[in-house]
This record gives structure tokens, C-alpha cells and sequence, in this order.
């Protein structure tokens, strides 16, 4: 079983690597009701909305890496 703790810091662990890449996702977090539930397994990391250009810039991003 994962913790909450152990959640918050991969949330914050990606939300550094995005920022390394100058992408901001302003509503990324751990998604709380995952742990609502009677038997959380794993928790979410919520990536949330962003705009077109973050979008794109997230996009650019992964194909650099993958390249």
C-alpha cells in the first residue's frame, strides 16, 4: 500500500521535472478522494487542466526525451 506521503513527494518530484522544462501544470497534485475509498490501493496524482500551450510544450517536452 502506498502512503500519502509517499504520493506527495512523487507529485512534487514530477511537478519539479516539468519545471525543469519550463512547464507549469497549476492544478497538479494527489487526487484525495483515492484515499476516500474503502480499500486504496494506489493513489492518483491528479495532472489537471492546462492550456493549449502548455499542452504543447508538455508534448515537445516527451518527444525531446523520447528521442
Amino acid at each position: 500500500m502506498h502512503s500519502p506521503t509517499e504520493a506527495d513527494v512523487c507529485a512534487e518530484e514530477l511537478r519539479a521535472a516539468l519545471a525543469a522544462h519550463g512547464i507549469t501544470l497549476p492544478s497538479l497534485g494527489v487526487d484525495l478522494p483515492s484515499f476516500a475509498s474503502r480499500c486504496p490501493v494506489r493513489p492518483l496524482i491528479a495532472l489537471g487542466n492546462c492550456n493549449l500551450l502548455t499542452a504543447q510544450a508538455l508534448t515537445a517536452a516527451l518527444r525531446k526525451g523520447a528521442a
